[in-house]
């Protein structure tokens, strides 16, 4: 399982969270099976937003980036979200970035653009014939999509307005490394495929990041590393978690609406609170975070830890494996939730005969759901 991890530019906020409780979800379920899971997450270390934000502040863009990766895996660790078994940085990766990009320009996949003084190498959009299915979208979506997010589909040279950047050539006050075809840095989507290619191989089980990223950023991903391996699918699965919004509206920096994960714990939320929370929606789907989300969940955790601090309680075998039942299917999240309240209000209001029942469930939530009681 491949994650696209975070930029670290800003401190983690609940939409980053929403996604990798998605990811930790699946990795928990796979685990649980006994299976060996061979999960990598990258960190996007080179990106105009990073470069732009240290600038800004007068930081070395390194030093912003370790300080905010730092930040982040504080975030996850409070939040109990498993580390995967490899975090990769895009500035680690830069030998196999530029193998990846000498084999597309070699099986004409990738080009350089007529530009003496910024020769930059786009890749084809039309290089592999099954381009798009990952997405599922037409050309006018795709078209609007990529120039809102991070295309450029105006820049003079290219063959295609979707041909999609692979590698910028260096620009002055811009960190660069040296290529065969020129210095430079990666594109966004290539530093993907190099590391997957890497660390998993061709033909991963789960790709997955959140629904921002179905285009550009893991139709072309996908489309890079196809077009050197033959392969017709970069992944068995394309998995992408809901937009958290506030107020309306997506979390984004730009609005001025995070709320971040630190700064919550820091007031004194309960990070099992805060997980809660965000497993109280379906993970595909967009939805609110509010004072009344907080709320509910801090409620529904006070009750769980109550009730399985009962001297007994109902037999947890079936509470337990309508858990497993309802994660397998798709992540059910409000389904396993209910299915816990029901035990618990029935703990609650009647008792039980079975002794270990309150020490099974405390188990299996911590092990399925990733939630401490």
């Amino acid at each position: 399982m491949y994650v696209c991890g975070i930029t670290p530019y800003d401190a983690t906020h609940l939409g980053h969270a929403a996604t990798y409780l998605t990811f930790d979800l699946i990795y928990r379920q796979w685990l649980d099976a006994g299976l060996d899971v061979h999960y990598v997450q990258n960190v996007t270390d080179i990106d105009d937003p990073l470069f732009e934000r240290a600038d800004r502040d007068g930081i070395d863009w390194r030093e912003l980036g370790d300080r905010e990766t730092d930040l982040f895996r504080g975030d996850m660790t409070a939040l109990r979200v498993l580390a995967p078994r490899e975090y990769v940085r895009a500035t680690e990766s830069i030998a196999c970035i530029i193998e990846l990009v000498e084999k597309m320009l070699a099986s004409g996949a990738a080009y350089v653009v007529d530009d003496p003084e910024y020769p930059d190498v786009y890749f084809r959009v039309d290089a592999t014939e099954q381009f798009g299915y990952e997405s599922g979208y037409d050309i006018e979506t795709m078209s609007r999509l990529f120039a809102e997010r991070g295309g450029d589909p105006a820049r003079p040279g290219k063959a295609n307005e979707l041909d999609a950047l692979l590698w910028r050539a260096a620009r002055p006050g811009e960190p660069s490394w040296e290529a065969s075809f020129g210095s430079g840095r990666p594109g966004w989507h290539v530093e993907c495929s190099a590391i997957v290619l890497r660390e998993l191989g061709a033909g991963i089980d789960i790709q997955g990041g959140g629904s921002d990223l179905i285009f550009p950023h893991h139709e072309y991903s996908a489309a890079h590393a196809e077009a050197v391996t033959a392969q017709r699918r970069f992944a068995r699965h394309y998995v992408h978690a809901g937009m958290i919004g506030w107020d309306g509206h997506k979390m984004s920096k730009s609005r001025g609406n995070l709320v971040k994960v630190s700064v919550l714990t820091a007031d004194g939320v309960d990070p099992a609170a805060i997980r809660l929370g965000l497993l109280a929606g379906h993970y595909r789907a967009d939805r609110s975070w509010s004072d009344a989300v907080l709320s509910d969940a801090q409620a529904r955790l006070a009750r769980w830890r109550h009730a399985v601090a009962l001297p007994a309680a109902p037999s947890a075998r079936d509470v337990v494996s309508r858990v497993r039942r309802y994660l397998a299917d798709d992540l059910d999240t409000p389904k396993a939730l209910a299915a816990l309240d029901n035990w618990v209000t029935d703990a609650l209001a009647y008792g039980g005969h079975d002794a270990a029942a309150g020490a099974h469930v405390r188990h299996a939530v911590d092990a399925l759901l990733g939630v401490q009681l």
